[in-house]
């Protein structure tokens, strides 16, 4: 794995109540969220939102978003992560460019998760080349693609 060290690790005060950090490994970035069940929706709910200067929400900007954010999932006996490169979330319109303005926040479906409506299950195909399911076992090569590639 393309593992180096661990560098520059802050908490995110802001979104506190989704574990919220970012650090450093090596040369890459990375923001860190935990996402939460809804009880009502099948999937999962993860903020991702910063202040602007005059302390309003705003959307995390391209230009300053780390390289990947990892979403983590824990769900009683399932574990499993989605490792975003920012390229795709600004595909997706989840962070904020010169053209559109971004969201703050992702519906999640990890791959066992089944039934979804429609747009739930295009929501899902996309997602699933970003989703490693950690239950069982783990792809080390495709958790190096994910992280590292």
């Amino acid at each position: 794995m393309g593992i180096d060290h661990l560098s520059e690790f802050k908490i995110e005060e802001q979104n506190k109540a989704y574990e919220g950090a970012t650090f450093e490994v090596g040369n890459q970035s990375f923001r860190s969220r935990r996402a939460k069940k809804t009880p009502k929706k099948l999937g999962y709910f993860v903020a991702f939102w910063e202040k602007d200067e005059n302390r309003k929400n705003q959307p995390y900007d391209y230009e300053s978003a780390p390289d990947k954010l990892i979403i983590t999932i824990f769900d009683q006996d399932k574990i499993g992560q989605f490792v975003f490169p920012k390229s795709i979330l600004a595909d997706k319109n989840s962070l904020t460019n010169k053209k559109k303005r971004g969201k703050m926040a992702l519906r999640l479906y990890p791959d066992w998760i089944k039934g979804l409506n429609k747009t739930a299950a295009e929501t899902q195909r996309w997602q699933h080349s970003y989703f490693i399911d950690l239950t069982n076992t783990w792809d080390l090569d495709f958790l190096d693609k994910l992280y590292f590639g």
